[in-house]
């Protein structure tokens, strides 16, 4: 962008959120952060103005959208996360990632922008029909999280009709840290692969548990395409420039387009941390799919981005990083 802007980030001290709130203020953006802190940290939002609140606030919204300093665009990042949560508290899901989406997505259509990114996952599609997965991949949502996102991928395509400009990004599975060690992916009790597996090699955890060995992979654990989180936010930039630069609404998959089973990741990371990592191998999780690996070539395409973190080892490593930094 080669001029600041102002934007708004809900969800912004969440783990991605928070990575992009640090890259929009390293770019010289102003930027407003709006999160309820659930999950996310205060101190992870290194700058800018802060609101706690809801994203379901429809006043609070009003408050920041028109006030006095206008908003150039809105990076919806605020939602529950987790599969296995999302099929024991469907209504959860629903309620958090869909129903409270709805005022931002009013506001936005009834004022005609500011411009929309929205967080998305490459859950909507389910079990993969091929691989790598494409946009044009049949959705087949297959838990309560996966099919709340396709809900607001729906209602966006139904807004957009009236004007409403959006992208949608599709993650497949956010990794990593801030390569210049400020922030990282922090939970106290994490249920994705990498931390995970983090904290048992640092000796937080006695040892990994591995959800399932029975699935049709090499290994027989699951396969998961991973990427940057530093190379998640950049995109998230590049489809803002594109909106502002009159291109249509449009959806993305965003993933290195190479697949790595637990297995293959717990290697990894012994590698990085020089430690063995303990393993307890026990049944599926209620909602998890055995692959997803990414087709993401429209987004270089369209978008002009291209992972510049692509390497697992890398990946790691800036995870690693931070964890020694925080001990």
């Amino acid at each position: 962008m080669s001029k600041a802007k102002r934007l708004l980030v809900t969800g912004g001290a969440g783990y991605i959120g928070s990575h992009m709130v640090a890259m929009l203020l390293d770019q010289g953006h102003g930027v407003v952060t709006l999160d309820n802190l659930s999950k996310g940290r205060r101190d992870n939002v290194l700058g800018g103005t802060f609101h706690k609140g809801d994203v379901g606030d429809k006043a609070l919204l009003e408050e920041i959208l028109l006030g006095a300093e206008k908003i150039d665009g809105v990076l919806h990042f605020a939602a529950s996360i987790e599969v296995g949560e999302s099929v024991e508290e469907p209504d959860k899901y629903i309620l958090n990632n869909y129903t409270k989406t709805l005022p931002l997505l009013e506001l936005l259509a009834e004022r005609g922008g500011p411009a929309l990114v929205f967080s998305s996952t490459a859950a909507i599609f389910g079990s993969p029909q091929y691989l790598p997965i494409n946009e044009n991949h049949p959705k087949a949502p297959e838990n309560p999280y996966a099919r709340s996102k396709l809900m607001v991928e729906d209602a966006l395509e139904d807004l957009a009709l009236g004007g409403l400009k959006y992208v949608s990004l599709r993650y497949f599975n956010a990794a990593g840290a801030d390569p210049a060690g400020r922030l990282g992916e922090f939970h106290d009790a994490p249920s994705h692969l990498i931390p995970r597996a983090i904290r048992v090699a640092g000796g937080l955890d006695g040892a990994l548990s591995v959800h399932g060995r029975d699935y049709a992979t090499a290994d027989g654990t699951g396969v998961r395409d991973y990427i940057h989180v530093s190379d998640l936010c950049k995109a998230h930039l590049l489809a803002l420039e594109r909106l502002w630069a009159g291109g249509a609404s449009a959806c993305y998959n965003l993933g290195n387009g190479r697949g790595f089973s637990v297995l293959e990741v717990v290697e990894a990371l012994q590698k990085v941390a020089g430690r063995d990592i303990p393993l307890e191998f026990g049944p599926r999780r209620a909602g998890d799919i055995a692959q997803l690996v990414a087709d993401s070539r429209r987004a270089g395409e369209e978008l002009g981005w291209k992972p510049e973190h692509g390497d697992l080892e890398s990946i790691l490593a800036d995870a690693w990083r931070w964890h020694l930094k925080k001990r």
